[in-house]
């Protein structure tokens, strides 16, 4: 029997998914009362909009690479 992997086919940018994550996370977070779980929602908010700047920077133009 031979396994095929699902593939899926992204219509939005890494990018584009992490920001909308963020936003979400900043959601659920606003409509949690201060504590451990919301200080967790917000560190991944963070962590979300940390690696779109990232990946965003990566694909910048102006990146040289080092020398």
């Amino acid at each position: 029997m031979i396994l095929h992997r699902r593939r899926v086919k992204q219509t939005r940018s890494l990018e584009e998914r992490m920001a909308e994550q963020a936003a979400r996370l900043k959601e659920q977070a606003s409509q949690l009362p201060a504590g451990p779980e919301r200080e967790a929602l917000l560190k991944r908010a963070s962590i979300a909009e940390t690696g779109a700047h990232i990946s965003d920077s990566l694909k910048s133009p102006g990146l040289q690479p080092p020398e």
